[in-house]
């Protein structure tokens, strides 16, 4: 199995070397991630500069390709030039450095790089572990070699786009693994006003918590109870079932 692993925090970011290691166990690692940190940049991708991808070697050998872009381009040059000497089976993006559940995988770097790859048709996987003082890669990457192990052997699979988060307490107890849809919570969105040195306004964006949690079993919520969440999704924005009856509509330009 060839697998292609990628990430949003850069290619010197501790989760990509520790998820890389124990991906190992499942087959060849080829590692294209961001030479920079890319958190948050969503499903960009660059077409207005040269995308350029630079040889990082280890131990005098070739170790990964770092690519001056987003995520998105790092899948996307991979298959498309960078891996074309035989198939890659498998993409898997991580370990990012904070959850990427709920209304979040909308703005992940991490989730559109595992995209990329399903726009492919290649298995994606993007893996997250809950940002903390005692965050440990190397637990979560076992974590994820397991959960990616079990899930690619399942036909229904192939193809599929999937998300990992890995809450800080799975790292230290045996927790549960749940198949759980998205979070649609909408969070609170604010912002602090400060002002720079020379008296210009600036703003500081702050995060808080949804006024009324939902009550069904999203992955925030199964997170927030100390559980791993697995969660297929699906790139296609179109709502089918509106399809048909809007044909009906008589709209005109």
């Amino acid at each position: 199995m060839r697998i292609l692993l990628t990430n949003d925090d850069g290619v010197y970011a501790p989760g990509l070397a520790a998820l890389g290691q124990q991906l190992r166990h499942l087959g060849e690692v080829i590692v294209v991630a961001p030479a920079t940190e890319q958190s948050g940049v969503g499903h960009s991708i660059t077409y207005l500069t040269p995308l350029v991808p630079k040889s990082i070697h280890r131990d005098g050998r070739h170790w990964a390709w770092a690519v001056e872009g987003s995520p998105a381009d790092c899948v996307k040059l991979a298959l498309a030039e960078l891996c074309t000497d035989a198939p890659i089976d498998l993409v898997v993006s991580g370990i990012n450095n904070g959850l990427n559940a709920g209304i979040n995988v909308l703005y992940s770097g991490t989730v559109a790089a595992a995209i990329e790859g399903a726009f492919f048709g290649v298995t994606s996987v993007a893996v997250s572990l809950e940002r903390d003082d005692d965050s440990d890669f190397d637990a979560a990457a076992v974590i994820a070699r397991n959960v990616i192990g079990q899930l690619i052997q399942h036909e229904e699979s192939a193809g599929g786009l999937f998300n990992l988060n890995i809450p800080t307490v799975a790292t230290t107890s045996t927790r549960e693994v749940k198949i759980v849809p998205m979070g649609l919570a909408q969070y609170g969105r604010r912002y602090e006003k400060r002002q720079d040195p020379g008296g210009r306004d600036y703003y500081w964006a702050l995060w808080s918590e949804p006024a009324s949690p939902p009550a069904e079993l999203t992955d925030v919520i199964q997170l927030r109870n100390g559980n791993t969440t697995l969660t297929p999704l699906h790139f296609n924005l179109t709502r089918h079932e509106l399809v048909e009856k809007m044909s009906d509509w008589q709209i005109r330009g």
